[in-house]
């Protein structure tokens, strides 16, 4: 609960500063079509260990954003998104972020 908050005030404050990139939605479709494996199935649940994945459509970009620099930095550590984000640049993840922040919720 407490890394939530953290991660919260952090997506605020980014929102406050706003991004000094522009996001490009297309480019994020491209970039993050993977990331629907697991991120755009309802009510996944990974193996192990055992969690729900969030599904990402309509999430505050900001949000992501921070949680992908979390993942990269270490501060947030994940078997699968760790790697992932330390692959992705700082555009990278402003245009993943745009395309699942415009996402109809289902």
């Amino acid at each position: 609960m407490k890394q939530a908050l953290q991660y919260a005030i952090v997506a605020l404050l980014l929102g406050l500063g706003g991004s000094t990139l522009a996001a490009n939605i297309e480019a994020g479709k491209a970039k993050g079509n993977t990331c629907l494996g697991c991120h755009g199935i309802a009510n996944y649940h990974s193996t192990y260990p055992s969690y729900r994945v969030p599904k990402l459509a309509g999430q505050n970009a900001d949000y992501i954003v921070a949680a992908l620099k979390g993942y990269k930095s270490g501060e947030r550590q994940h078997a699968t998104m760790s790697p992932q984000a330390k692959s992705l640049s700082e555009q990278d993840m402003q245009d993943i972020a745009a395309w699942f922040s415009q996402m109809e919720v289902k």
